[in-house]
């Protein structure tokens, strides 16, 4: 992410005792001064002290300039399956906390928990982001701090589900008026119907003020790996549920991330759909309906990203990627805008 003071922030999971997604894991962050070309030091933002501290989603507060940062929370012998079979007591279980940073990224305040008020009763799996989250520009929710998430549910009673069934899963979005002081759910996606199982989710405000949001796709048995939605009320709630999203097709099961960024909407993922792989950016038509491969980045493999404005005429994106694993190193690439928006 990009700071008021034009700093870029780069997030990631410090995965202290392996590669696994359980463990001691700390949210850890470099940062650069001059648009990603050099970075200072690795520096943990929030410890895990032998528990599991992950899936950062910052935002810049419009109002005070401060970077607000969302993570979630769990043990660090929890692992997803346990979490998913209800088989781990509440505060071992996924929890969500907020901090602060005052000072453009430099320092940040101690992890403050928000959990009761942002996961409903019956909640087991809880993730935020990964990755930027979004404060709105336009219309009557000018300010609003919106963060993608995504949730299991537990099975209905009576039911021999586990709740490890893919079809427990859901998207939300954790929602602030006031900069970042208080939370609130907003659109709670619980159709359970095995269609499309929302999961990490990523969100883009368009020029009319609507949120694009575009989601992993768990294995439901609607074609592709993709699926949309729209929001028109500032995340508070879907105008449709989320549906199939066929333009990209190419995409695997893998986290995304969405900017719109030099008039257009860009997308970020692997172009490979059965590996993570060939990392690319996609131009996407503002209702999400047609995308066009701008840009294909290498053809290494490659995992997570977050795509970030640098500049009026550059997108930086942060990619996990390598040659024998998409897990070997982090990397940054300077795009030119206008490769990308044609």
């Amino acid at each position: 992410m990009r700071t008021r003071g034009g700093a870029v922030l780069a997030f990631a999971e410090g995965r202290v005792t392996g590669g696994g997604d359980s463990g001691h894991i700390d949210v850890v962050v470099r940062r650069s001064e001059d648009g990603g070309c050099t970075w200072g030091p690795l520096r943990v933002v929030a410890d895990g002290d032998g528990d599991t501290r992950g899936n950062p989603a910052p935002v810049v507060d419009p109002g005070s300039g401060d970077v607000v940062l969302l993570s979630s929370y769990n043990g660090g012998e929890a692992t997803e399956e346990l979490i998913l079979r209800g088989e781990v007591p509440a505060d071992r279980g996924r929890r969500v906390f907020v901090q602060r940073s005052a000072d453009d990224g430099r320092t940040f305040s101690a992890p403050r928990e928000i959990t009761a008020r942002v996961k409903l009763p019956g909640w087991r799996w809880y993730a935020t982001g990964p990755g930027h989250a979004l404060a709105l520009t336009r219309g009557p929710h000018a300010g609003r701090l919106v963060v993608p998430a995504d949730h299991s549910a537990a099975p209905p009673a009576g039911s021999s589900d586990t709740g490890r069934e893919p079809r427990y899963y859901g998207a939300h979005a954790l929602l602030s008026d006031d900069g970042g002081r208080s939370w609130r759910l907003g659109f709670v996606d619980a159709s359970h119907d095995g269609h499309v199982n929302a999961n990490e989710t990523t969100a883009a405000e368009l020029p009319d003020g609507r949120i694009y949001l575009n989601t992993r796709d768990q294995l439901g048995t609607a074609p592709g790996n993709r699926a949309d939605a729209v929001s028109g009320d500032g995340g508070a709630t879907l105008a449709r549920p989320f549906a199939p999203q066929p333009a990209l097709d190419r995409v695997p099961v893998v986290q995304g991330s969405l900017l719109h960024a030099g008039g257009a909407l860009l997308f970020s993922a692997p172009s490979v759909p059965d590996a993570r792989a060939e990392p690319a950016v996609w131009r996407l038509a503002d209702d999400g309906g047609t995308a066009v491969r701008a840009l294909a980045v290498s053809r290494r493999k490659t995992g997570y990203s977050d795509l970030v404005p640098l500049d009026a005429g550059t997108v930086g994106l942060l990619h996990e990627t390598g040659t024998a694993s998409p897990y070997e190193t982090l990397e940054f690439r300077r795009l030119p805008l206008a490769e990308l928006t044609g």
